[in-house]
């Protein structure tokens, strides 16, 4: 990942508006290591069955009546998405009061395709840019992040399936609202800059980190790349032995957990549980970060857009279907997010 010049003038203002536009990024691994770590923490099965069990589930999430990719070789596939909602109220979680999804309302503003192998020995997190120019079935060429404005989940699932040939087993999402409660939950985080140093977050503030793209060097690549950085950092907090062994913030950090996520009704407690159990020894440093391989960028009808390279996506799809992820970052060149060293 190239340097990228922080703008703290556009952190600052961004802090001080009433109501942020939405730049989220779910929270990846939570939705998988959320009992583990719990059992790490010694608060014992009903805890585990208990939080898994209050997570909210969306109906309907799969597409009907289109194509379906076979099922990977090994492990699992997630297409996670951080929801660009206008609204004033949650729309995700146990504690949503506003709709998920209206025609034309909300936009997927981050969506990550990851692979879980099935040693459950890592994760690996593909970036798929909200401005690639993608077939959407039944709409023609549009950006990536017009098939959830138009279809909800069904349609962004189907879109991704179609460019990918990748099937997604499960679906989590988590709009600006959870986004900043989480974050403040964890008593905000301590974010890696590009110039090495670390700068202390809360919700308002890494919002405002996750949406800067204008000032940024590479744009919506490096902007990719901020959501990846928070995630991991998230995480690296959350399954600190410090946070593992303080029960009230470990419970105050699982509870707006459910309270901000929503999954896929597919995904059942059991199957959660049997998940999280087998993942239990995966840390954040045991995470892949990179971005979908790209051409470049460009401009179509007077939209900016991203374009996808099909070549090079095949390979890194390819690997997602086989199971062998692990050799594809080993063997190609990839625009991943840069290891964690302070």
């Amino acid at each position: 990942m190239s340097g990228t010049a922080e703008s703290e003038g556009a952190i600052r203002e961004a802090e001080g508006r009433r109501r942020p536009r939405a730049r989220t990024v779910l929270l990846t691994a939570l939705v998988l290591l959320a009992g583990a770590i719990l059992l790490a923490a010694g608060t014992g099965y009903w805890a585990y069955e208990h939080y898994t069990g209050r997570v909210q589930r969306i109906p309907k999430t799969f597409p009907t009546d289109a194509p379906v990719p076979a099922a990977s070789k090994g492990g699992q596939n997630f297409l996670l998405m951080g929801l660009d909602s206008r609204s004033e109220v949650p729309t995700t979680g146990s504690d949503a009061k506003g709709t998920l999804w209206k025609y034309g309302d909300q936009r997927s503003d981050a969506m990550m395709l990851v692979h879980i192998p099935a040693d459950r020995s890592a994760a690996y997190v593909v970036s798929l840019p909200r401005d690639s120019w993608v077939d959407i079935p039944g709409r023609g060429r549009a950006k990536l992040n017009a098939a959830f404005s138009w279809g909800g989940p069904p349609l962004l699932i189907d879109t991704v399936q179609r460019l990918t040939n990748v099937r997604v087993d499960h679906f989590a999402v988590i709009d600006w609202n959870g986004f900043r409660k989480l974050t403040d939950a964890v008593g905000g985080v301590d974010i890696l800059m590009s110039d090495g140093e670390r700068r202390h977050m809360d919700g308002a503030q890494a919002l405002a980190y996750v949406g800067e793209r204008k000032n940024l060097p590479n744009g919506d690549f490096d902007r990719t790349h901020r959501q990846q950085n928070y995630l991991r950092t998230v995480l690296e907090k959350v399954m600190s032995s410090a946070s593992l062994k303080d029960p009230l913030q470990l419970k105050k950090t699982l509870d707006i957990f459910t309270e901000t996520v929503s999954v896929d009704e597919r995904f059942g407690d059991g199957e959660m549980r049997e998940l999280v159990w087998s993942m239990r020894e995966v840390r954040a440093g045991d995470m892949t970060f990179m971005n979908a391989p790209v051409k470049g960028t460009g401009m179509v009808k007077g939209q900016s857009v991203v374009h996808l390279d099909p070549a090079r996506g095949a390979a890194l799809w390819k690997a997602y279907q086989d199971d062998t992820v692990g050799t594809y970052v080993e063997t190609h060149p990839v625009d991943r997010l840069r290891p964690a060293t302070n």
